[in-house]
């Protein structure tokens, strides 16, 4: 029997998470905190920032070691007692709370501020996995690439709200305006606070508790996920699908993290056309993520995932050629310079940012049993921090040894071997899996 869709309120709850926790993602790790953290609370200018830019990727990468650690257990948990909204609940208030205490988080309070930052994005990236989970109640498969689109979409329409109006009324990051610039974490976090209230009031936890009352259900937790552990590798197409996942987000987390020092360094843009094109990527990934959920219900979602590597693995190319390029139109007759070239190509390639995200996240949708939903998008969760790791280390130890500019290549290959990895997926096969669930 097919999942019955649920109402547009419970949905736009649903997807409204996305819209809060944008906040935390392009505020705290992307846009304004990393760069304040690096040059001003570290502040070792004279080194180049290499002691700032280490120890925030310490604790970036301790944050998502702890999530490999434990989602897939906390998932095993949650769909034990039926109480995946009350584990969603608690990731949310850790991560308003230890987000609003960055303010606190001073020049030279170098180990206050990676404590911080391990707890608010361990807290935020383990929500993640949660809120996830609910997907497969939302409505039957061939709607769920439509809703994850659309989850992602509003989440990038939230993380321009945010940063927008962050950018406005805090200034730039500077030792200067340190003043204003450090209430980028309560501001953050209210953002979270507030927006994500829908998703609490609308949302709805679905399941029947299935623990056994005579032991512990931390210990329940445990042997379902070593059972676990041997039943995913019953699912053939979900746990072959994982391993292109963790593949597709090694390489974009890479472009995340690295786009704007890509820009700076390389590119070398100027001040306005970082702005613009922040703005204008966010406006394409929006679009892109609601055309590509609308192309997936039609098209098929393992079809959209596929092609948006494609175009991933074209993009970077042209990234990677960008001052080429450059020199070549000039020898043209025209004048182009490196940062208008750059910016075509960063719009273009922001089609395919949630679109690859999403479309991943309804497949997993598509294939995974509901009552091991909460289990199986834990290690969906897991195989993404996991790409984070794998992709911060691998292009940081490729920029040593040939330079940023040849390092980004990285990113093809990953997406060139997720793309080979996901041919043998077969979605037909593994969705009649799903369906025929049973818990022996």
């Amino acid at each position: 029997m097919s999942q019955a869709r649920a109402d547009k309120k419970e949905i736009f709850g649903w997807a409204m998470f996305d819209f809060a926790n944008q906040a935390y993602t392009l505020l705290i790790i992307t846009v304004v905190f990393g760069d304040l953290f690096t040059r001003v609370i570290v502040g070792d200018a004279e080194t180049g920032y290499r002691l700032g830019n280490l120890l925030w990727s310490l604790s970036l990468a301790a944050g998502y070691l702890l999530v490999v650690l434990t989602a897939p257990f906390f998932g095993a948990v949650m769909d034990l007692t039926a109480r995946r909204k009350l584990f969603l609940f608690a990731s949310y208030l850790v991560t308003v709370v230890a987000t609003a205490l960055l303010y606190f988080v001073a020049p030279g309070y170098i180990l206050l501020g990676m404590l911080l930052i391990v707890v608010s994005n361990y807290a935020y990236s383990i929500g993640e996995s949660f809120i996830a989970s609910f997907l497969p109640d939302l409505g039957p498969p061939e709607d769920l690439g439509k809703i994850s689109g659309f989850g992602w979409a509003l989440g990038y329409v939230g993380g321009l709200v945010a940063t927008g109006l962050a950018l406005l009324f805090l200034g730039e990051v500077s030792q200067e305006n340190f003043d204003n610039v450090r209430w980028v974490g309560p501001f953050a976090a209210g953002f979270f606070l507030l927006a994500a209230i829908p998703t609490f009031i609308w949302l709805k936890e679905r399941g029947t508790a299935s623990h056994h009352r005579n032991s512990s259900i931390w210990q329940q937790g445990r042997q379902r996920l070593e059972g676990s552990l041997k039943h995913l590798r019953g699912y053939q197409d979900l746990s072959t699908f994982l391993v292109s996942a963790l593949l597709a987000m090694s390489g974009i987390y890479i472009i995340i993290a690295f786009t704007f020092i890509y820009g700076a360094q390389v590119v070398q843009w100027d001040e306005k056309m970082r702005v613009l094109t922040f703005i204008t990527v966010q406006v394409t990934a929006t679009l892109g993520a609601v055309f590509f959920g609308w192309a997936e219900d039609r098209q098929g979602s393992q079809f959209t995932y596929q092609f948006t590597l494609l175009f991933w693995i074209a993009a970077v190319l042209l990234i990677w050629q960008t001052p080429n390029i450059t020199l070549w139109i000039n020898a043209l007759g025209y004048e182009a310079e490196r940062q208008d070239i750059f910016l075509v190509v960063a719009v273009a390639a922001g089609l395919c940012l949630g679109a690859t995200q999403s479309a991943s996240r309804a497949i997993v949708g598509k294939l995974t049993p509901l009552p091991r939903a909460a289990e199986f998008f834990g290690f969906w969760g897991l195989s993404h921090k996991l790409a984070a790791i794998i992709g911060l280390v691998g292009v940081g130890l490729m920029q040593a040894l040939v330079g940023l500019q040849n390092a980004i290549l990285l990113c093809a290959v990953f997406f060139a071997l997720a793309f080979a990895v996901c041919l043998k997926v077969n979605l037909s096969r593994g969705q009649e899996k799903a369906r025929n669930y049973s818990a022996d």
